[in-house]
């Protein structure tokens, strides 16, 4: 029918409806993100509520409707949401890396594939529990800014281009600054920050599970400053992301500040 489609898709979000409705929010491979009504989900006779949890990976059926398309059938394609929430720290991961997909698909029905293909591997990774979830989440961040045009530069120079690496680190100035273009209020980290993060953006999990303490913290907040100052605002979910690095300088300090 003309009015049915079905696609694959991860629960970003839900919220209440009604007396027992939700309106739930998924990122798809084909359509990219879809808010449709899941109709009784909440009840506890619900035939598929608890498929259409956040960080479920499952192929939908939609009904198009008026407003917002219509839940019709559900089936799970990866449980990812089960060891996630098991799990604070690979939880808070998951959340962050779901509030940041539904950031940067703002345009409903706009394909995204890249994104989705991006979470979906996210996800798979962190339920998996096989790395660090810290480093997920951060690879995550990093290839998600790239598919958005806002990776920062890690081995030029930002402005000139200039290949590095190279001292100074300035967020608003998009990442990396030779001595000829830092300005004021770059960060110098330490070079091992700047291999983590090329290596997180690459793929090169050898080079990044071999860090350790400050490295992936110093890492983490240069990327976590990075992707919010694009977004302009910040995440919800960012602040109750659990690192375990507990030996790593204190929250804001990253490298020491330029003179």
């Amino acid at each position: 029918m003309v009015n049915l489609y079905r696609d694959t898709g991860v629960v970003l979000r839900t919220h209440k409806l009604g007396e027992a409705d939700r309106i739930v929010t998924l990122l798809t491979r084909r359509h990219g993100k879809v808010r449709a009504v899941a109709k009784g989900v909440r009840r506890t006779s619900s035939r598929f509520g608890a498929r259409l949890e956040p960080f479920g990976h499952v192929d939908v059926q939609f009904y198009t409707g008026r407003t917002l398309d219509v839940i019709t059938q559900v089936e799970t394609v990866d449980a990812f949401a089960l060891p996630l929430v098991a799990d604070y720290q690979r939880y808070t991961a998951a959340s962050a890396i779901a509030e940041t997909a539904d950031r940067l698909s703002a345009e409903e029905g706009e394909p995204v594939l890249k994104l989705y293909l991006l979470v979906v591997g996210a996800l798979r990774a962190l339920a998996a529990g096989e790395r660090d979830a810290s480093l997920v989440l951060d690879a995550f961040f990093l290839r998600a800014m790239a598919y958005a045009g806002w990776a920062p530069a890690i081995t030029e120079c930002a402005r000139c281009g200039l290949p590095g690496p190279h001292a100074a680190f300035n967020v608003a100035a998009g990442g990396s600054m030779c001595p000829d273009c830092r300005i004021a209020g770059s960060v110098h980290p330490a070079p091992e920050v700047l291999t983590l993060l090329e290596a997180l953006l690459h793929g090169e999990w050898d080079v990044a599970e071999a860090t350790h303490g400050v490295t992936r913290r110093d890492a983490s907040g240069l990327v976590a400053a990075h992707l919010q100052w694009h977004l302009e605002r910040q995440l919800r979910s960012l602040p109750l992301v659990e690192r375990r690095v507990r030996e790593a300088t204190a929250a804001g300090e990253i490298g020491r500040p330029a003179s």
